[in-house]
């Protein structure tokens, strides 16, 4: 969907923002850009729908160069979300959503429905919301609506820069969680940026990790935890990597026991496929040290998950990477 070829930005005096950048991100693939203050990932994400140009290279979109590509109608099919969010102080929420589907032709009532469908699809009830100005709205919730004034066109693409930046941890955590939850249903192929390796784990299918001007590996997040390309890659993602692939290992059958019918029920349970971070989290409150594990679907209990089946799964994920 997004292909970088040999991209290069170089600004005239001198300074390259990003050198040579060739890699693909598939449709419905969401990529996090991570990397420290001025290595280049904001530049990267800003060609895509060039409000900056490239120097050299090309970009393609869906497999047209963009530079033949009129910039405002471009614009117009990419979604674009910003760590100060942007809405307009004078127009309400539901305005506000509405705005980029009007732009580009929708009649207003249909405009403002598809608004109210994804100002509920971000947890916002438009009936609530919908009259409300930003500045009655808490952070976390301008970011919400940041989110779905970029879906109200329904662009194949989205843009994210530090989109969760501007809020306090608790809420980041919830605004992540039901992001991912909004891309399971909505699956945009994503470019986000971040300066948070957690969130990069977190939220990204695959990581590229940014040096200065130039990706020092590209790859999925527990391949990146397991197995740093490059002697910057392993320093960048921290001696605590292997805690850091708690949450990107799943819970997995083969890391459980046989629920022992003898033994009282787990007071705790996770669902199978949960994170590891998740599972141990539950068992550091279970004296017991064992929790539960159940089927998504049915609630059944599957089995029993405990410090060992922990170490087991972090074993299994490592050497699978291998």
């Amino acid at each position: 969907m997004i292909r970088f070829e040999h991209v290069t930005k170089r600004y005239p005096d001198g300074t390259t923002a990003v050198e040579d950048l060739s890699f693909e991100v598939a449709e419905g693939e969401l990529v996090t850009l991570v990397g420290p203050s001025g290595c280049g990932k904001t530049t990267t994400m800003k060609m895509v729908n060039r409000l900056i140009e490239p120097t050299s290279g090309r970009i393609l979109l869906g497999g047209e160069d963009i530079a033949a590509a009129d910039p405002v109608e471009l614009r117009r099919r990419i979604g674009y979300v910003i760590q100060q969010v942007g809405l307009f102080p004078h127009k309400t929420v539901l305005e506000n959503t509405a705005t980029v589907p009007q732009l580009i032709g929708t009649p207003k009532a249909k405009a403002r429905a598809r608004a109210a469908e994804l100002l509920d699809l971000v947890g916002l009830d438009p009936a609530v919301y919908g009259g409300r100005y930003p500045e009655q709205l808490s952070g976390g919730q301008r970011q919400r609506v940041g989110v779905a004034r970029a879906l109200a066109a329904d662009p194949p693409v989205l843009l994210m820069d530090e989109p969760f930046g501007a809020v306090d941890p608790v809420v980041r955590e919830r605004l992540q969680n039901e992001f991912l939850t909004l891309q399971k249903t909505v699956r945009k192929t994503i470019l986000l940026v971040t300066h948070d390796l957690e969130e990069a784990i977190r939220l990204g299918d695959r990581i590229a990790v940014y040096g200065t001007g130039t990706i020092e590996q590209f790859a999925r997040p527990a391949a990146v935890l397991g197995a740093p390309a490059t002697d910057y890659v392993a320093s960048f993602v921290g001696a605590d990597r292997g805690l850091k692939r708690l949450a990107v290992t799943a819970v997995a059958e083969a890391d459980l026991t046989d629920a022992d019918a003898k033994a009282p029920a787990p007071a705790a349970s996770v669902e199978l496929g949960a994170t590891l971070r998740e599972a141990l989290a539950a068992l550091l409150q279970e004296d017991s040290g064992r929790i539960g594990v159940t089927d998504p679907a049915s609630g059944a209990l599957i089995g029993v998950l405990t410090p060992e089946g922990v170490h087991r799964a972090l074993r299994r994920a490592q050497l699978q990477e291998v």
